[in-house]
């Protein structure tokens, strides 16, 4: 390595160092501040978005409650959930499910349902999604596929209303033994008193 002992040289070898890599920085400092405005500019078009879609999501929600399951509110809705914004048409593809399981109509809630587990990555509300699709499953008789859509249920937070949600299919199965092992595994994940009285009150049943 070089050393330079007077200020001049120091001087000259920066200016020799620019002559030779001048192009190299200039080109770097360019690429810089462009990946920098790149990236603000995703940034700011992300935020942008996001504020659309919630927007967008509230407006449909509100024409939905205004319209009272009417099929103007129900068509806004069901327009905007199968546009895509993410989790906002998950939200909106749960609404549609519970209007039409409130109308007892279970296939096109399960319909809703599955095309909400399509638009989001969001694990809790996944999770949601598949606890309220194994109930919907589980109305139209179909337990061996509501046990299966519950496997995909892993977090610990949501334990125990899939342990409710299992007993009631392993009920309607045949399998009491199941079911009470179910319940009790619900119960043992120390759930909030609501869920763990109507835990409690299932096992009852069984046993009586």
């Amino acid at each position: 390595m070089e050393v330079y002992t007077t200020e001049s040289e120091q001087i000259d070898a920066v200016r020799r160092f620019l002559v030779e890599n001048g192009k190299a920085l200039a080109v770097g400092v360019v690429l810089g501040v462009g990946a920098l405005v790149g990236w603000r500019f995703w940034q700011n078009h992300q935020e942008s978005t996001a504020m659309a879609s919630s927007m967008a999501y509230q407006q449909a929600m509100d024409t939905l409650t205004a319209a009272a399951g009417k099929p103007e509110g129900i068509a806004g809705i069901q327009q905007f959930a199968a546009e895509e914004h993410g989790s906002y048409s998950a939200l909106a593809s749960l609404s549609l499910a519970r209007q039409y399981a409130d109308q007892n109509d279970f296939p096109k809630a399960e319909q809703q349902l599955r095309q909400a587990l399509s638009q989001t990555k969001d694990a809790d509300l996944q999770t949601i999604v598949n606890l309220r699709l194994a109930r919907v499953l589980l109305q139209q008789k179909k337990a061996d596929d509501a046990l299966k859509t519950l496997d995909a249920v892993k977090s610990a937070g949501w334990l125990a209303m899939a342990a409710d949600v299992r007993g009631d299919a392993l009920v309607s199965k045949g399998d009491t033994q199941g079911a009470r092992d179910a319940y009790n595994q619900g119960i043992a994940s120390n759930p909030p008193q609501g869920l763990q009285s109507i835990l409690r009150m299932k096992l009852n049943n069984l046993s009586s």
